[in-house]
């Protein structure tokens, strides 16, 4: 097993190592960090790992009718899911549970990330990214577990999401 891989990532239908692997093969440089697990945004500010970068908070939605959204935004940013769900035309959002997050994203709790559309072939998930993170060089990521960081530049970030076709729908969240 190498520092990439943990038995709970090995249980993941892509594991880091795979999607590194991946945006190796799409020419795409990151850089890694190991670090405790983090599970908030409030936990990652208090670790002495100072990267950076936008840092983001991950959403996973639904709606009623059972169509879902990853929301990637800043992470300082006061999301209303009221007023995000009508900005979308969704009607009203909730939190997508544990299980649906596995099963349409491949991530648990904690881990959400901008590079679980990789598990979303089918694009049953809308990916929603906050234009304010385009104006950063760099995004800080999970790798798809929330013991490391992967910090990838914003431009192929993007185009890892062209190459996946799975175009984000970029709105402003401020």
């Amino acid at each position: 097993m190498t520092t990439m891989e943990t038995t709970e990532s090995l249980d993941l239908p892509t594991t880091p190592a795979s999607l590194l692997a991946r945006l190796a093969e799409l020419g795409i440089e990151v850089e890694n960090h190991s670090h405790v697990p983090i599970f908030t945004v409030a936990e990652s500010k208090a670790l002495p790992l100072q990267i950076p970068g936008a840092h983001i908070k991950n959403l996973f939605l639904k709606n009623k009718k059972g169509r879902m959204w990853l929301v990637v935004c800043l992470e300082d940013r006061k999301i209303d899911l009221k007023d995000l769900g009508e900005r979308l035309g969704a009607g009203r959002l909730s939190f997508g549970s544990p299980d649906r997050l596995m099963t349409h994203l491949g991530v648990k709790p904690g881990a959400v990330t901008p590079f679980a559309v990789i598990n979303d072939p089918q694009g049953a998930v809308t990916l929603v990214l906050d234009a304010g993170i385009l104006a950063h060089d760099q995004v800080n990521c999970h790798p798809l577990v929330n013991h490391m960081t992967t910090v990838i530049k914003t431009d192929d970030l993007m185009g890892f999401f062209e190459a996946l076709a799975h175009p984000p729908q970029v709105i402003a969240l401020d």
